[in-house]
């Protein structure tokens, strides 16, 4: 990981040259809308849905119930990954008809906040991997940046010691995590004078899925239940979001880079084709999703030839890396970060930040 500190922006040749890229990426259709597409995926997901669901009244008092809580961890994943497209505006033309189908899935399906996520979201999207500017490195349980590990006391140091190897752990947790950052930041909007519908529909959902959990299946299995389907949604999302950013370069608050250098310079490529670009909903050709943030999931592919070869032009390093490959940047990344607290001038990452 390296820091970019106040610099002057890049030749012009970057970002002129970053509009024939748009240009050339628009000709060639890639922006257009593949409605097709999402609309067979989501009956896909759809009818796998139908099919746990019915699974789960089937199975009754069986511990084969947990692999369907499993299977209902990847679905709903894959339902977020499209309410995450829709709010990009990647799956209609129609931006009421995105946000539409966003709240639904979001909201009424898997229970994260639409709203809440969108701002944040969009928060990253400008400032990806910016100190005190991206929501996504923001201090938490896990320290992104050296200077949260070094405030960190009690079980929140102790865990950033070691966090690089409890990072995927913790993920088990997310999905709890989620849900209940939606109900906070909801109920908090309500006491604003807004966000009540949003409120009232993600505590049906909840309680809706708890009931029929716990209508289906003994107390002590539909507690499990719940357990791993959260587990399996935290893990796959953060699995999916993780390798993206975490370990490349961190701009500092006074920053000034173009446009494409910011976007490219703070994002990891997963090499795989399609079946990366399926299990990972997209974010796989993060590099493009973030030039592109409108570009239907199924021109990812396409568009990363154009743009690899277009940073390779213009000099700005791009990466790419195999899923497996990214993990262990993540884990050693997360580590150092955690180790500069406790011994900062033997750390690689904070000479580094240093420079």
């Amino acid at each position: 990981m390296t820091t970019t500190t106040a610099a002057p922006d890049r030749p012009n040749r970057v970002t002129s040259s970053f509009t024939e890229l748009s240009r050339t990426v628009r000709e060639r259709g890639l922006l257009a809308r593949t409605t097709g597409f999402y609309v067979t995926l989501l009956a896909v997901l759809g009818v796998a849905l139908a099919a746990i669901v019915a699974g789960v009244v089937a199975l009754g008092s069986s511990w084969w119930q947990l692999a369907l809580a499993a299977a209902l961890g990847v679905v709903m994943t894959q339902l977020a990954f499209v309410a995450h497209e829709a709010a990009h505006r990647q799956v209609f033309s129609s931006g009421p008809a995105n946000d539409r189908l966003g709240r639904v899935l979001a909201n009424a399906v898997v229970g994260i906040s639409y709203s809440w996520w969108t701002v944040k979201h969009s928060r990253h999207h400008a400032n990806p991997n910016k100190v005190d500017a991206d929501p996504d490195i923001a201090e938490g349980v896990v320290s992104f940046l050296p200077e949260h590990a070094a405030r960190a006391r009690g079980v929140k140091a102790l865990i950033n010691r070691y966090q690089g190897w409890l990072f995927f752990p913790l993920l088990t947790l997310e999905g709890v995590n989620l849900h209940v950052t939606s109900l906070r930041s909801t109920a908090a909007r309500v006491r604003e004078g807004s966000g009540r519908g949003e409120l009232v529909t993600l505590v049906l959902r909840l309680v809706a899925g708890v009931a029929f959990v716990l209508w289906a299946m003994p107390l002590g299995l539909g507690l499990a239940f719940l357990a791993v389907w959260g587990a399996v949604l935290g893990v796959y999302m953060g699995a999916s979001f993780a390798p993206n950013h975490k370990g490349m370069t961190i701009l500092s608050p006074t920053s000034r880079v173009d446009f494409l250098s910011k976007q490219v310079l703070t994002s990891r490529n997963i090499r795989g084709g399609w079946g990366v670009n399926l299990l990972m909903g997209g974010l796989g050709s993060q590099v493009e999703h973030h030039l592109f943030p409108s570009m239907p999931r199924p021109h990812l592919i396409a568009a990363r030839r154009l743009v690899r070869q277009h940073c390779a032009d213009v000099g700005v390093p791009y990466t790419e890396t195999s899923l497996r490959e990214s993990y262990g940047i993540v884990v050693r990344h997360l580590n150092e970060v955690g180790l500069s607290a406790r011994d900062p001038f033997d750390c690689p990452t904070f000479h580094r930040l240093r420079r």
